[in-house]
């Protein structure tokens, strides 16, 4: 039996590359060869984070190609509004032509494309060719059923056509998830009205492409968000999309990261008392102002505990922050990118402190957390034993999804079942 070839799409943001190349290597240990495709820009930043593993790399199995995403290397990729017009414009054209390289030089036949869901034009270019397709969601599945239902949002007047909200309501759309108001909810997952009729844009193209497809994919587990998945009966979670460390040589980095990874931090680690560290991360995209970093410094600072803090050097962010005089930073680590997956399985961890994403946490309403609360949140979560408990509780409901035979495992067996057929 031939080799099923996939063609993996993400959309060129670091949360949205991470977990897909988690499922393009579980991809490749079921049997299947992947043609993972970042834009140009992003393909340069990876292969450039990878200098000292290319031989960790088998390009057999798993290729790593780009097509251009419409931008100049110099515009500003953050910019969601002009980078979602530019995608849309150029890469569709960009993603066929590449496809029928791939095809034209005999390498390869490409059956599936299996596009995130922010990328589900890609499913009308595989239409055209006559290649099936899959969706692919790497976030929460209570945050897939909000964007779906921000037509009815609207229509039961509790958001206007901008994004803004009409009436201040609470609610809960998961149980894991605290309870959030409207405004909240909306400005820490959308950023700003702009992104919001991005999001618009998003789920036209995408009600074009849901009669292509049965496969909508999400790394997520129904134990985690059983009330979310109910939403979208259509979401089948295959997570969490994890990489194995098992018989990997130590020093291995991962496969996708924009930035090299600072392996140093793993030793410092190593010399910490477990369960004794704050791992403070704010993301790939994340900025920081001047004001918040000080504020954040001296507050690692006043918990007089250990921590391991990622400061981006990009241009587009810590470069331009200063630390205050008066930091110390005597008890912590600071590295500019980290095995963040590594890092986080770590028995010296205690806690995470991150942004408002999947996984993280909410800011205060002036959006300036000061140097004294954060000394305060650290303190009170990790005196609470309940916390500890809850956390390992849904660590373990979690893990549990990785094994042979669990629920998210046999969903991706379906699947790569399908890819062969």
């Amino acid at each position: 039996m031939s080799i099923s070839s996939v063609l993996v799409l993400p959309f060129p943001a670091q949360g949205h590359v991470n977990p897909m190349m988690n499922f393009s290597q579980n991809l490749v240990e079921r049997g299947c060869k992947v043609y993972f495709v970042n834009t140009d820009f992003n393909h340069k930043r990876v292969v450039s984070s990878m200098v000292e593993q290319q031989e960790s790399l088998d390009e057999s199995l798993l290729k790593l190609v780009s097509i251009p995403d419409g931008l100049r290397p110099e515009d500003d990729r953050t910019d969601l509004a002009k980078l979602f017009d530019a995608i849309l414009s150029t890469m569709p054209s960009m993603l066929q032509k590449k496809i029928e390289e791939i095809h034209l030089n005999g390498e390869d036949r490409i059956c599936c494309i299996v596009a995130d869901v922010n990328m589900g034009w890609a499913l009308n270019v595989g239409n055209k060719l006559g290649i099936k397709g899959a969706l692919f969601w790497p976030a929460s599945a209570a945050m897939f059923a909000f964007q779906c239902n921000i037509p009815t949002l609207i229509d039961n007047g509790i958001i206007d056509s901008d994004g803004s909200p009409i009436t201040k309501k609470t609610f809960r759309i998961s149980p894991t998830m605290p309870v959030m108001d409207t405004e909240s909810l909306l400005w820490s997952n959308v950023g700003d009205p702009i992104n919001l009729k991005k999001i618009f844009n998003c789920l036209m193209h995408l009600e074009g492409t849901t009669n292509l497809t049965e496969w909508w994919l999400c790394n997520t587990t129904y134990e985690l968000e059983p009330g979310a998945l109910s939403f979208v009966p259509k979401l089948l979670p295959v997570g969490p999309l994890l990489r194995s460390y098992d018989n990997i040589r130590a020093n291995a980095r991962s496969i996708g990261q924009f930035w090299e990874e600072d392996l140093s931090c793993m030793d410092w680690l190593d010399q910490q008392p477990h369960h004794s560290v704050l791992y403070v991360a704010f993301g790939s995209i994340t900025l920081l102002d001047q004001n918040q970093f000080k504020e954040l410094a001296l507050g690692l600072d006043l918990t007089n505990r250990p921590f391991l803090w990622v400061v981006r050097q990009d241009s587009n962010c810590t470069n331009k922050m200063t630390y205050p005089n008066e930091f110390l930073g005597s008890k912590g680590k600071i590295v500019s990118w980290a095995p963040q997956q590594k890092v986080l399985s770590h028995p010296a961890i205690a806690c995470f402190v991150s942004h408002c994403g999947w996984n993280s946490t909410m800011e205060d309403e002036n959006g300036l957390v000061s140097r004294l609360e954060i000394k305060t949140k650290v303190d009170q979560l990790l005196s609470d034993e309940n916390i500890r408990s809850k956390s390992l509780e849904l660590k373990e409901k979690v893990t549990c999804n990785i094994a042979e035979g669990s629920r998210s495992s046999e969903n991706f067996n379906r699947f790569v079942k399908w890819l062969k057929e």
